[in-house]
């Protein structure tokens, strides 16, 4: 992601920022510009941009539960933001922690946006179109009255999650209970947000043989293929052919991985270019290049190898300052040819559809779960 500023005073703020630490004044995300903008109260109860006082705006509704900071037009007949507008189903605000998990989902979900928003995809809601629209539910466990457990995941357009991924300590013990390298809400994200791009990119279009011939035919029987993974683990082959041991599970997984790894890079390198990010090993020389400055907006690179040029130096420099504090890898993974080339494909679907308009909902009703 990129850096933000205070438009009033200048000072870096975070994407989550709702006010400015330096001048106090408030601040509100305007997903037109994808900027942060510091804001005023105008008599008529709306809010109005300091950087551009003929636009009116007021936050989404959902800032009064401290999980959105975004903005929304005066003169928009929806509550909601571009990010909120999407959900169907919300947690049941009268359990105090229930907000807390909600709080952690939403920054990772809007988050999600951003990037959604600046590779320009096609981003609608099930509210506009039911068949090829997107939403989210965000749900507990035994909700219903069947008491069911309930699992992340993605079904034609409905992303759900379980609200219990928002607690570090659940998620921590089912990462190691499902012998995980990597287990976050954001990159729940990714992934469900990958099957719902297969659906929308290669289902049914031009590139599902391309597909095929890198992922694998996903007609294959996917509740057989979840038995054996289950059952007797992946192939002791799988890292020379997918990004995890998920992937490896059938098609759909192994697209899902490798779209959540390709907006894991791109996000990230986001932020070091932003940042003047540049690598420069002293004294040292090694078969693989380490030396790197990134220069490049990687939502601009249309070569996909230059993105990976710049990644494998940034990446070996996190991990190491990572384990320099006592922790894991920041990213512990291998990425090997034959990922890149899935990499790269999803890369140049990306640029291929990457142009169209994105519209969004106006008010809807919220289901509290």
């Amino acid at each position: 992601m990129k850096l933000f500023k205070c438009s009033n005073c200048g000072q870096l703020v975070y994407f989550e920022n709702t006010h400015c630490e330096h001048c106090q004044s408030l601040l509100g995300f305007n997903a037109d510009d994808l900027q942060m903008t510091s804001i005023l109260r105008a008599e008529d109860t709306f809010w109005m941009s300091k950087g551009n006082s003929g636009i009116r705006y007021r936050y989404c509704a959902n800032h009064e539960y401290g999980v959105c900071n975004w903005l929304v037009p005066a003169e928009s007949e929806s509550p909601f933001c571009k990010a909120c507008a999407l959900n169907r189903t919300i947690p049941n605000l009268s359990k105090p922690e229930y907000i807390q998990h909600w709080r952690v989902i939403e920054f990772a979900k809007h988050r999600l946006i951003y990037s959604l928003l600046r590779m320009k995809l096609p981003l609608i809601s099930k509210a506009e179109d039911a068949e090829k629209g997107l939403c989210f539910d965000f749900v507990a466990d035994g909700h219903s009255v069947s008491n069911e457990r309930i699992l992340t995941g993605h079904s034609n357009g409905l992303i759900t999650l379980n609200i219990a991924e928002a607690d570090d300590i659940i998620r921590e013990q089912t990462r190691k209970l499902m012998d995980e390298m990597y287990r976050t809400v954001l990159g729940h994200f990714r992934h469900e947000i990958g099957h719902y791009y297969w659906e929308r990119l290669i289902n049914n279009s031009a590139d599902l043989d391309a597909f095929r011939q890198l992922f694998g035919d996903e007609r294959a029987d996917y509740g057989a293929a979840l038995r054996i993974h289950y059952s007797k683990g992946p192939s002791e082959e799988w890292r020379a052919h997918y990004i995890s041991s998920y992937a490896s599970v059938h098609p759909w997984e192994d697209w899902a991985e490798s779209w959540a790894h390709y907006m894991h890079i791109v996000d990230t390198l986001e932020t070091a270019y932003s940042f003047g990010f540049s690598v420069d090993p002293r004294g040292i020389q090694t078969a693989a290049p380490l030396r790197t400055e990134i220069k490049a907006d990687p939502y601009r690179v249309k070569d996909f190898d230059h993105i990976m040029q710049l990644w494998l130096p940034l990446t070996f420099t996190m991990n190491s300052i990572s384990r320099s504090m006592g922790l894991q890898d920041l990213y512990p993974f291998i990425i090997n040819q034959r990922v890149q080339e899935k990499l790269t494909f999803i890369h140049n679907i990306i640029n291929k559809n990457g142009h169209s308009s994105y519209m969004m909902v106006g008010s809807q009703d919220l289901l509290m779960l």
